[in-house]
């Protein structure tokens, strides 16, 4: 009798243990935008620019916690040559990013150049400081050309 309700005591405490990891789990996917939710971020602030003008929106995303940042999702803007117009971080806004590289020499902002000059739009792998953790992390960001700037946002692995 002794064993047996040990033995249910000990099941309960797994069973519980394992709905709390779970718990926890989504609760830290929750904290992380999705591809989906990065493609769906750069088609908001592309379609709003489509309505109200690239200037407009590139304000707009230069504002803290506004509708272009979620989680640790937030939109990027750059010219045709590299410049930094619209970032989360205001040191970033203004800056010439074009031989910016990433902690393996990567020359990123080069790269996102290339791809939409030739495809229009797309995912471009690098490694960037995480806002949220403040750590360098391996990044995705889909990005695509409207109008002479590129719109991007980016998730991190």
């Amino acid at each position: 009798m002794i064993a047996s309700s040990c033995r249910l005591r000990f099941l309960n405490f797994c069973l519980i243990s394992f709905v709390l990891v779970l718990m926890s789990l989504s609760v830290h996917a929750a904290e992380h935008g999705t591809a989906n939710e990065a493609k769906a971020l750069v088609q908001k602030a592309i379609d709003a620019m489509k309505k109200n003008g690239v200037d407009t929106i590139v304000a707009e995303i230069n504002k803290r916690d506004g509708q272009y940042q979620d989680r640790d999702l937030y939109v990027v803007v750059y010219d045709m040559k590299g410049k930094n117009i619209a970032h989360l971080n205001p040191k970033m806004v203004g800056k010439d990013m074009i031989d910016l590289t990433d902690v393996d020499g990567k020359f990123f902002i080069r790269d996102r150049l290339e791809l939409v000059k030739a495809k229009g739009k797309g995912w471009q792998d690098y490694k960037f400081v995480n806002p949220s953790t403040k750590q360098i992390e391996p990044k995705s960001m889909y990005i695509e050309k409207y109008e002479g700037v590129i719109v991007g946002c980016g998730i991190y692995k």
